[in-house]
């Protein structure tokens, strides 16, 4: 991949292994102190709920059936491979109707007990104009090349820009500074898994073909904001006329035709499959599903610091991958189920 690739790569997200980090930000216990004030600013967890029970109630029956995956887009960057077009046929699945807020993560990690990589690091990387002044000034260190993505000392899913940040009015926003890790671990107590590629795609889309975005082809149809992406001149100045200069609420702005909401911008979402640039070539054309390891793993949707000038990756058929320990303030994720015995699958195949 050239530099500027990686570079726009960069903008997006930032792996764990590219920060030179101070040795102080990783000398922090890996398990959380009971004793911090945080714990006490925390969504208190849905009292008398079963583990699914939250995430069932949200959950979309997608029915088994075949698209056109991927595109050739002149505004699609081929370095990611985000082509060739193929057809693909899926099995039908459930999927959350938005990404996993920052209660239900609390509920998982007041359930479980759960550590974050994040927190056992001692740091995640957090986008410059979100942190405070003294925030920029203590942290960490940054990417070459990105100095927009700082690591942050203390920065983790319940302090997503550092330790002077709280999530208590972000309960509905998407939980984020989440590994792929951390991520299949929530899925799995939840009795679901992430979402392979090809199951993402299909679902973004919302029943239409080829289009460049989950409602078309035109980013702000009569004007409307319709996800939250960077407005203003990256990085350097977000205008924020989408309403948000970081994350939104999961159920912001309308949903697609399957009813999904945030599946363009507000934050990346983590896949199954492990990242290759080969995947459209490579993988089967029925329940595509890429296991091979490689470096990284596979992210989906873009994010609220996207911006077609630099990083024009909120296409639904655009690719952007991660280390699976990484995390950052712009990354969450939603969850698979299985399609249950007796379930009915809305009327059978379905073609875009």
């Amino acid at each position: 991949m050239t530099e500027m690739a990686e570079q726009l790569k960069s903008c997006c997200c930032a792996s764990r292994g590219d920060a030179a980090v101070e040795a102080s930000a990783a000398e922090v216990p890996s398990e959380r102190s009971e004793s911090t004030d945080q714990r006490q600013q925390l969504p208190e967890p849905e009292s008398g709920l079963a583990p699914s029970a939250q995430a069932d109630e949200n959950m979309v029956l997608i029915p088994a059936g075949e698209f056109l995956m991927g595109t050739e887009d002149a505004e699609g960057f081929p370095q990611d491979g985000e082509g060739p077009i193929r057809n693909v046929k899926l099995d039908a699945f459930c999927i959350s109707r938005y990404a996993v807020t920052n209660a239900q993560f609390a509920q998982f990690v007041a359930a479980t007990g759960y550590v974050t990589e994040a927190e056992k690091f001692g740091w995640s990387y957090v986008f410059h104009l979100l942190a405070s002044d003294a925030t920029r000034e203590a942290a960490a260190g940054a990417p070459q090349g990105t100095p927009w993505w700082l690591a942050v000392n203390g920065a983790y899913w319940a302090q997503p820009e550092g330790p002077d940040s709280t999530i208590t009015e972000r309960a509905e926003h998407p939980v984020v500074h989440v590994s792929w890790n951390d991520a299949a671990a929530y899925c799995a107590w939840r009795g679901g898994r992430l979402p392979t590629e090809a199951e993402w795609e299909y679902a973004a889309r919302g029943g239409l073909v080829q289009r460049r975005y989950p409602w078309g082809d035109l980013l702000k149809p009569d004007t409307e904001h319709l996800c939250n992406i960077w407005q203003g001149k990256f990085p350097v100045k977000n205008n924020a006329s989408d309403g948000y200069h970081g994350t939104a609420p999961v159920d912001a702005y309308k949903p697609n035709g399957y009813g999904l909401y945030n599946m363009s911008g507000n934050v990346w979402e983590w896949c199954s499959d492990w990242f290759t640039p080969q995947y459209h070539r490579v993988t089967s054309e029925v329940s595509p599903h890429y296991t091979k390891p490689t470096h990284a793993r596979s992210m989906r949707g873009g994010s609220y610091l996207c911006h077609k000038s630099y990083c024009n990756r909120y296409r639904v058929a655009a690719r952007n991958s991660n280390t699976p320990d990484s995390s950052t303030g712009n990354c969450g994720f939603r969850i698979v189920k299985a399609v249950g015995v007796g379930e009915e699958a809305g009327g059978g195949g379905h073609r875009q």
